[in-house]
């Protein structure tokens, strides 16, 4: 214990004394510092002076030496001097660390630099973007998420920046879409009479959503959810969280309606065949589809045989022959329903229940009808496409994004509920849509995701419910599950078949246009 005792002891002095010792010489080494410093300074003046000019100066340091030594006091002044020079040169000059730089400053400053090639003139005499320039004056407003993306920006450009070009708008628009981040979408609202631009990072739609039974009125079909400002209402969804309200977006084929056909288009992949499946197993409850499969995939064979379902082809030949029916069918019904007005009854239950036809990649099958000599199954489109409104016909046609141009000019003209999947540029989706899209979309979509536009309305972002082919054993099977719930069920054997009229080969005869 005493010996503990001593070494703590002798461990405290050691402390003490080193203490004191640097009190002591913690001066002393600031004065040996800057006298060093002084050292070198004098030793570098020495090197530098020209050799003409050492004798005078040492001359003058000679006289001043003599005339502090006959003053009084004068050396112990000088000394005095020196001492505080050295004490003042020889202290700690270490810089004082730079405050770490804004992270939001340097985000809003790397897009101002980036918009400044495109929204500056070098004869613009108060220029508002200029290089190096600072930012707070061109962006007014700005917003960051929780994740410090940029999620609103409002900007000020110049008068004469041409926002009413669109070429123009989708330079400055790429620019600050790869600024704050590809994998979101962004809408832009252009105030071209106050010359702002505000653009806001849109948040993801829901993609857990599976195709089933919709609340909708008759004669309404929903193609999808879409943002909660963009539709007049919301229904109920299950989704895989539990059920919930969505805002949807609802295309409305009763015999008022203006847009009773649809044109939807796609990159591979983006999901259009998951469209025309689940717009068939929402329209079989309440009428009858033909389904026309142009690629030749079988991705239809679940609604081969099921009740309401017409017929499922997948080849040229009988794809003309069902589309030929379909063509006559419209035609007898219109004449069933002019007999009716004539004698003032009311129309047959056969002429008023909603028929679908649903072409999936019809360019393949005009390529292989003309190759084989046979009627173009677009051209057999035109009589159920101008006259289907009248009698309860709808057409819904999916084919692939750069395939527009080989549509026949009837199926773009007739069809003006317009759907685009996936990403399209701005010269497609303004191309497929028949508007400019004020939506930039996100580098990789997924699937189901996309535009639609029905009728003369804005464009709206549109997320398809999954409705997979319950075929395919690589979809879960949930989703499958899903799809299988929603089908007609096939009568047991034995018992009378729902009846259902027959495919009959008539010659087309177009009447006049409605």
């Amino acid at each position: 214990m005493s010996l503990n005792r001593t070494l703590v002891r002798g461990r405290d002095l050691a402390r003490t004394a080193g203490d004191h010792a640097a009190d002591v010489l913690g001066p002393l080494m600031l004065v040996v510092r800057g006298l060093r410093h002084h050292a070198a300074w004098a030793r570098a003046w020495w090197q530098r002076t020209p050799g003409d000019r050492r004798g005078p100066a040492l001359l003058l340091v000679a006289a001043v030496a003599a005339s502090l030594a006959v003053l009084p006091y004068g050396l112990v002044l000088a000394g005095a001097c020196l001492l505080a020079s050295a004490a003042w040169a020889g202290r700690d000059r270490a810089p004082a660390a730079a405050p770490a730089p804004d992270p939001v400053q340097l985000k809003l400053q790397a897009v101002y630099a980036a918009l400044t090639p495109y929204l500056a003139r070098p004869e613009d005499p108060k220029p508002l973007y200029v290089h190096d320039g600072d930012h707070r004056a061109a962006f007014p407003a700005w917003e960051f998420d929780a994740d410090g993306r940029l999620a609103l920006l409002d900007l000020v450009y110049p008068a004469y920046f041409p926002d009413s070009e669109a070429a123009a708008r989708a330079r400055v628009e790429q620019v600050l879409q790869g600024k704050a981040g590809r994998t979101r979408e962004y809408r832009f609202h252009w105030d071209e009479e106050g010359n702002r631009l505000r653009m806001e990072a849109l948040p993801a739609l829901p993609d857990d959503i599976a195709v089933q039974r919709f609340v909708a009125g008759p004669g309404e079909l929903v193609l999808g959810v879409t943002d909660p400002g963009d539709s007049d209402r919301t229904i109920p969804l299950d989704r895989s969280g539990g059920r919930d309200h969505q805002p949807p977006v609802v295309w409305r084929t009763a015999a008022r309606s203006a847009d009773a056909h649809l044109l939807a288009l796609g990159t591979p992949r983006s999901g259009t065949s998951t469209l025309l499946r689940g717009l068939a197993l929402q329209a079989l409850p309440h009428g009858d589809v033909v389904l026309v499969d142009g690629a030749g995939t079988g991705e239809y064979g679940c609604l081969a045989g099921r009740p309401g379902v017409r017929r499922v082809e997948t080849g040229v030949q009988g794809a003309v022959a069902a589309l030929q029916w379909a063509a006559g069918e419209t035609t007898r019904r219109l004449a069933a329903l002019d007999r009716a007005r004539l004698v003032g009854s009311a129309p047959p239950r056969h002429a008023t229940r909603p028929l679908w036809i649903l072409v999936d990649h019809p360019v393949e099958l005009s390529e292989l009808a003309h190759a084989e000599g046979r009627p173009d199954p677009q051209d057999l489109l035109e009589v159920p496409l101008r006259q289907g409104r009248a009698a309860r016909v709808s057409v819904v046609v999916a084919e692939h994004l750069a395939s527009l141009e080989r549509i026949r000019p009837v199926v773009r003209a007739s069809a003006r509920a317009r759907v685009v999947l996936g990403a399209p540029t701005p010269e497609q989706a303004e191309a497929a849509l028949g508007a400019p899209l004020d939506i930039a979309p996100a580098a990789r979509m997924p699937a189901g995701r996309g535009y639609a536009r029905l009728g003369g309305a804005a464009p709206v972002r549109l997320q398809v419910p999954a409705a997979p082919d319950p075929l395919d054993e690589d979809v879960p099977a949930d989703r499958r599950d899903a799809v299988t719930a929603l089908l007609p069920r096939v009568e047991p054997r034995g018992e009378a078949p729902a009846p259902a009229a027959s495919l009959v080969k008539s010659p087309v005869r177009p009447g006049p246009a409605s």
